[in-house]
């Protein structure tokens, strides 16, 4: 495999099939469940404000490759907006030449022109150690001060009613 005969373009809903295939693989690695679908792709992506963006990567005959789903973020203290990755998969095809790194450039680019984004941040899982050094290879950095957390659905709800 070859970065030559690679094209990486904005997902459109025409393509969400393709990109569901990209998250599912990417679940998969990871032995995450995967109850998203297309619906809630189209539902995200293409509603009038859109929750995320995406780009796949593809060959010359369609087949796919790679995808990167990132999303704008603010932060107050660096005060700019980013982009936040939240999804990047690369098949074991074109793993080792340099896709998930472009499709990271691009993905920074295309935020860059839509909202200003001036900083990437995202999250790698502990027991992902590849992922971590493919980052660490491009000089991203653990955050010492501070600590990911999350709120359920049950806890969200409940956060909700008490407005």
């Amino acid at each position: 495999m070859t970065m030559d005969n690679l094209i990486i373009r904005a997902v459109t809903k025409d393509d969400l099939p393709l990109l569901d295939q990209a998250l599912r693989a990417l679940s998969s690695d990871l032995g995450d469940a995967h109850p998203a679908d297309i619906a809630l792709l189209e539902k995200a992506g293409f509603s009038t404000i859109p929750t995320y963006y995406a780009l796949i990567a593809l060959d010359n005959n369609e087949a796919l490759f790679g995808a990167v789903v990132f999303s704008p973020f603010l932060s107050t203290t660096l005060a700019a907006t980013g982009l936040y990755v939240s999804d990047l998969w690369v098949s074991d095809a074109a793993r080792g030449v340099g896709l998930g790194r472009r499709l990271l450039a691009h993905a920074s680019r295309s935020a860059e022109a839509l909202w200003g984004a001036a900083y990437l941040k995202l999250a790698v899982y502990r027991d992902a150690p590849a992922a971590r050094q493919f980052y660490d290879r491009l000089g991203f950095l653990a955050r010492d001060d501070e600590t990911t957390l999350f709120l359920d659905k049950i806890g969200f709800d409940t956060l909700k009613g008490q407005a």
